[in-house]
């Protein structure tokens, strides 16, 4: 995207006078779009929408007078731009520990919403703990979790059982892409995290006959080619994959490009 004339920015106030502004899919706080507004910035919103409808959730929530619970890593970008959607206060829990210290009585009706980059298996110790302290609460069914989260979790386990080590294609800054790389390490195996096939060390290659390659929700395809480029340079490699879920979930284009090309040549996006 840099290549073609993207920069990329985490203020606002780094964003020029009439630049085309883009909201990443993690989505933004309220407090953005505001500002956005009010500097008249052309915005095109590319939150995702099942990020979208987490915010529509807790809204909805908070207006029924029920105290809200966030399920999610404190610092990540999603994370902020939900506690910054909903006009409540929000309690963020990332552990059965956060929970325990919750400074909430039981009786207290309760609902809870969850960063969509944590599978159900990230989840479910934290939910269940909620139940068992509180008596009233309610949450989204497990369908809400991003199926790509879920989809490649369930595929790394599988995976890891059949490799002697194992690659992931991601960001250090990436939630899903580390968690993926915990579940190798918790499945016995030597797993690493890498931008690219730039960051695959010969070493690892000692003793190792089978590797396993996967890739968080966001990597694109040409990051894991590049890491099946560098193991070539390494050894003779034979790529074979394994059956998963196959995925055809289809998110139509913001209403701004369904109708209208984008004709700016530099735009800057607003991400963390």
């Amino acid at each position: 995207m840099r290549r073609k004339g993207a920069i990329f920015v985490d203020e606002l106030s780094e964003i020029p006078p009439g630049a085309l502004t883009i909201f990443s899919a993690h989505g933004v706080a309220r407090s953005v779009e505001t500002e956005a507004k009010a500097r008249g910035l052309p915005v095109i919103d590319a939150t995702c929408p099942l990020v979208t409808k987490v915010h529509v959730q807790g809204r909805r929530y908070a207006k029924s007078n029920r105290t809200l619970v966030l399920i999610g890593h404190e610092g990540h970008a999603e994370v902020e731009g939900t506690m910054g959607q909903v006009d409540a206060p929000i309690h963020l829990v990332s552990t059965v520990a956060d929970v325990a210290a919750l400074p909430l009585a039981p009786h207290t009706p309760l609902a809870y919403v969850t960063q969509t980059t944590l599978s159900v298996d990230d989840t479910r110790s934290v939910i269940a703990a909620l139940n068992d302290r509180f008596s009233d609460l309610i949450g989204p069914d497990v369908s809400e979790i991003c199926y790509a989260t879920q989809n490649r979790q369930t595929a790394v386990r599988d995976l890891a059982r059949v490799s002697d080590l194992l690659i992931v294609v991601g960001a250090a800054n990436s939630s899903n892409s580390c968690r993926l790389r915990e579940i190798g390490v918790e499945m016995g195996l030597p797993s690493y995290l890498v931008d690219d096939g730039s960051g695959v060390d010969p070493a690892w290659l000692d003793g190792v006959s089978a590797v396993g390659i996967t890739a968080g929700a966001s990597a694109p395809d040409e990051l894991v080619d590049s890491v099946i480029s560098a193991l070539r340079l390494l050894r003779n490699v034979r790529v074979s994959q394994l059956d998963g879920v196959e995925e055809h979930v289809e998110f139509s284009l913001p209403p701004e490009l369904r109708h209208q090309p984008m004709t700016s040549a530099r735009a800057a996006g607003q991400h963390a």
